[in-house]
């Protein structure tokens, strides 16, 4: 893929579009820097952190606003991942092919030297300059032209250390997310585990003489709570917290054996008040 008839032909729909921002075209050039990076093949995974330091897009908003402008003009195709551990697929269209070749009668002949069209150059200028006697036509020099290509060289050298560290960055980033999803996984599987069946508690309080209707008070108080001690800490061991249910379950008998109120005086008609009471 020729980027620079990419970029040129990105530029000539950049300068006819109207609808289009700085930021836009800011966006769009970090995109395209991750497509470099990739080696122009699609799709390629963003990162939206990143994507938003190299384009100078501070708010979120505003990022998610020029993508989607982007994905509906035609200059990208914008796959959004809702998955945290997953980036985002974005398409980048090839408009190297959109630009408009040159009449035949403008076209330079393809054997023509250099050094002639440079001395017709001159010569054109020299003829229509008001200043002809000051002005002389500058024709590059063969070592300014080996120094270009020197500087061009260590461009492309930076540019392959860069591709390189950056591949290297998402892998470990790649990496990171799956040791973490890793981690996670197995965090919830554990907490599985220790969270038991309404039968298996069932069981357990029988096992140990207890009256179905507790086995369920246990198994529906620390299901609300999310099988936490305390409200904060995961349950490790279900049934050592089922024997302190269990050892602390008389002080949770209601008082409705007890009087709510004390008992009336029963009296008689023939009474006798001089008795001591």
């Amino acid at each position: 893929m020729n980027y620079i008839k990419h970029l040129t032909g990105f530029f000539e729909k950049v300068a006819i579009d109207k609808t289009l921002n700085p930021t836009h075209v800011s966006l769009y050039i970090a995109l395209f820097q991750f497509w470099n990076c990739n080696r122009f093949k699609n799709p390629i995974s963003i990162n939206r952190d990143e994507v938003m330091r190299i384009s100078k897009i501070s708010s979120k908003a505003t990022y998610h606003k020029c993508l989607k402008n982007l994905h509906s003009l035609g200059y990208i195709n914008y796959e959004p991942s809702y998955n945290p551990f997953k980036g985002s697929h974005v398409i980048l269209f090839n408009f190297s092919e959109d630009l408009k070749p040159l009449p035949k009668s403008e076209r330079k002949p393809k054997n023509e030297p250099l050094i002639e069209l440079v001395s017709e150059q001159a010569l054109n200028k020299s003829c229509t300059s008001s200043e002809t006697g000051t002005e002389q036509a500058v024709v590059p020099s063969i070592n300014y032209i080996n120094n270009t290509n020197i500087l061009n060289d260590k461009n492309v050298s930076n540019l392959e250390k860069h591709s390189k560290n950056f591949v290297e960055i998402n892998n470990l980033d790649l990496k990171n997310d799956d040791e973490e999803k890793e981690k996670s996984s197995a965090k919830k599987e554990k907490e599985e585990k220790s969270q038991p069946t309404i039968e298996e508690v069932k069981i357990y309080f029988q096992e140990n003489n207890f009256l179905e209707q507790e086995a369920q008070k246990f198994f529906n108080y620390f299901k609300s709570v999310g099988w936490l001690v305390g409200g904060k800490t995961p349950m490790v061991d279900w049934q050592a917290a089922a024997q302190n249910w269990m050892i602390n379950a008389p002080k949770f008998i209601s008082n409705a054996e007890q009087p709510n109120r004390a008992k009336q005086l029963n009296t008689t008609t023939d009474k006798d008040y001089s008795e001591p009471l």
